[in-house]
């Protein structure tokens, strides 16, 4: 029988189920505004909105979809067995939409001058995966 404890103490990592429709279509060029539609809890597709709008200097629509993104991650991420806190590796590809969101949300907190959200959202994103942290900006 394998052992899947920590040995360092903390909580295993956490790895949302594959979601492969809604990346699928991002990556085929659909339009993030019919894909957040389509498929609601995709916390990629509304990351992507997030990116989209930060870029075209629409810095409060960016937060915006970078909560609800950052939102309906956390419910995946409770569904999957999280509890709060531990690993949710960059390098499990399901897990990029909840963090690119985390990522969008701290970029966008800060653009508006909510500094505590920038801090708590970029020590969230660094403490779940030090990968994407680095990988994000």
């Amino acid at each position: 029988m394998a052992n899947h404890e920590n040995l360092l103490g903390g909580p295993a990592p956490t790895h949302l189920p594959d979601d492969p429709e809604p990346r699928e279509l991002l990556a085929s060029g659909a339009a993030p505004a019919e894909v957040a539609a389509k498929y609601p809890t995709s916390s990629l597709a509304w990351a992507q909105l997030a990116d989209e709008a930060f870029e075209g200097g629409r810095v409060v629509e960016s937060y915006a979809y970078a909560r609800t993104g950052y939102h309906r991650g956390l419910d995946a991420l409770r569904k999957a067995g999280w509890r709060g806190h531990g690993p949710v590796p960059f390098e499990h590809e399901p897990n990029r939409g909840f963090l690119r969101a985390l990522h969008a949300l701290a970029r966008a907190a800060q653009a508006i001058g909510e500094q505590d959200e920038y801090e708590r959202c970029s020590a969230f994103l660094r403490d779940s995966s030090p990968t994407a942290a680095d990988t994000l900006g």
